[in-house]
């Protein structure tokens, strides 16, 4: 019955499978068929072309389409490979004509190339600058003030504490620098271009009115010069511009400061408070970070001299500290005699000495800085150190004053550059003998160091001065003794209100009460609304 079941399905299913196998091909050639722009193109009919001459034709046009297109691309490559051309030859042209100041190479073998090189990269620096048209600046603090100047006067705005807001120019290269613009422009003057014939007055330098000039630091120096004309509302310009030239390498080394050993000398007396408060500072950065550190008291007199010594020891105890030197000396304490002491008493090899002060903060980073800018016969160094004012003006709107790592910030608002001390400075020890050492008339405290810098400055040794980060003169309380002149009392208290806060905390102070008043009314006036 099964088989007789299974030969009348079999002529269905046939006739399934013929069903199917229509659909399948009317798909595909649905499928298959080539559309055209817009729409799909329709079978062949009955009475049209054959369907392979119609695919031929379509095929035909197809291809048609695609040389067209590829002929166009071609067409497109073809004008952007000239457009780049083009481009590059604009891009070598100005790089030729202003060339990069690190592919400047003063060859030797061809001087002409090199100097033409040289004054093209000059010229560039002109139009680069801010000399013919302003430039887009993004704040009002980008942009680079003037300073002006007369035959006899600059007026600057950056200051210091030891520069006048106007004031002769006392270095040698400012006025060496000054002098010669002023001359080359007064030659300018004498001299017109393209005017050789006409006669002309005669200037000099007595017909400079002014001259303003400004450093963008990158590029140059800008000078603009006024002198009289020939009436009294006339007048003549010249800009001149002093251009940078290119950065040149001058040295690449390594250097190991592995077994660089520093001597650090302080002169002492009394202040045993102090001298604690010194060694926490010593005991962190000199022995426990840095290592390579040896200590040395002068000690003056004997009071309190015990409870220095014993810091020391505890000190040494507990870090496991061996290398110090306390030289005791009976006479009236004097920090020239003190350093100079403690620097001839040293027996070992050349070493670095850094001159301090017991209210002296340092870092270790700044030990390093000490020994990466001295050098045997070659460089001493000057550092800048930052000078605190008085925490309690500084922090006295706040609930408590912050500990002593918190309080050395670099701020306006917290201290100044002491530019005009020269106490703290670190030299090889050779260096300071061969150069003399201190001049021990100079009693008391201050003085020893001006006479020290300026032996330097007068030597043929390199003087690096500038302000550092790691290196802190801490605020104490300044006293002037009712034994100095009237005039000597007057400077010691100016001396003071500068060390004691800045100008804008200082006039906080004298108007404390008119600011109080303010705020009593301010308060009224709110509870009544």
């Amino acid at each position: 019955m099964l088989r007789r079941g299974f030969i009348l399905f079999l002529p269905r299913l046939a006739g399934l499978l013929v069903v199917a196998c229509c659909s399948v091909s009317i798909v595909y050639m649905l499928a298959c068929t080539p559309k055209g722009d817009n729409q799909q193109l329709a079978l062949p009919r009955v009475h049209s072309l054959t369907a392979k001459e119609g695919y031929e034709t379509i095929l035909q046009e197809r291809e048609e389409k695609h040389r067209n297109y590829i002929i166009s691309l071609k067409k497109q490559i073809s004008q952007l490979k000239a457009e780049l051309q083009g481009r590059s030859k604009q891009l070598k042209n100005v790089q030729d004509q202003y060339p990069d100041p690190l592919d400047i190479q003063l060859d030797h073998s061809n001087p002409e190339k090199a100097q033409a090189n040289l004054l093209a990269f000059l010229h560039s620096q002109i139009d680069k600058a801010e000399v013919h048209s302003g430039i887009k600046l993004s704040t009002e603090y980008a942009a680079v003030p003037f300073e002006s100047f007369t035959l006899q006067k600059v007026y600057q705005l950056e200051t210091g504490l030891t520069r006048h807001p106007e004031e002769k120019p006392v270095r040698k290269d400012k006025r060496d620098e000054l002098v010669e613009v002023i001359e080359l422009a007064v030659g300018s003057l004498n001299n017109p271009e393209g005017d050789g014939n006409a006669k002309h007055r005669l200037y000099t330098a007595s017909d400079f009115i002014e001259g303003i000039y400004r450093t963008e630091k990158d590029k140059g120096t800008l000078y603009e010069l006024t002198f009289k004309g020939d009436t009294k509302h006339q007048f003549k310009k010249i800009v001149l511009f002093r251009p940078f030239g290119p950065v040149m390498k001058v040295k690449n080394e390594n250097v190991n400061m592995a077994d660089t050993l520093i001597n650090v000398i302080v002169p002492l007396a009394k202040r045993a408070s102090k001298f604690r408060q010194f060694m926490q500072n010593f005991r962190e950065m000199g022995i426990q970070q840095d290592g390579r550190i040896h200590l040395t008291v002068v000690y003056f007199g004997k009071e309190q001299m015990n409870e220095v010594k014993s810091i020391l020891e505890n000190t040494s105890k507990s870090a496991n500290f061996k290398n110090f030197t306390f030289i005791q000396l009976n006479e009236e304490f004097s920090r020239g005699k003190g350093l100079d002491v403690g620097a001839r008493f040293w027996k070992g090899n050349n070493v670095v000495l850094f001159f301090c002060d017991v209210d002296i903060y340092f870092t270790a980073e700044f030990l390093n800085s000490c020994r990466l800018n001295t050098q045997p016969g070659k460089k001493v160094f000057y550092p800048v150190l930052f000078s605190q004012y008085n925490p309690s003006i500084i922090y006295g709107h706040h609930d408590s004053i912050p500990s002593l790592e918190q309080q050395l910030i670099i701020k306006k608002e917290t201290g100044f550059w002491r530019d005009f001390g020269f106490g703290m400075t670190c030299q090889y020890r050779s260096d300071f003998i061969n150069i003399g050492g201190f001049d021990l008339d100079i009693k008391g405290w201050g003085g020893e160091d001006v006479h020290l810098y300026r032996k330097y400055l007068h030597s043929n040794l390199i003087v690096i001065r500038t302000p550092v980060r790691g290196l802190f003169h801490l605020w104490h309380e300044k006293q002037c003794v009712d034994e100095l002149t009237p005039e000597q009392y007057k400077m010691c208290m100016q001396s003071k209100a500068m060390n004691e806060a800045s100008h804008s905390q200082l006039g906080m102070l004298v108007f404390k009460q008119e600011i109080e008043t303010h705020l009593h009314r301010q308060k009224l006036s709110s509870k009544k609304t």
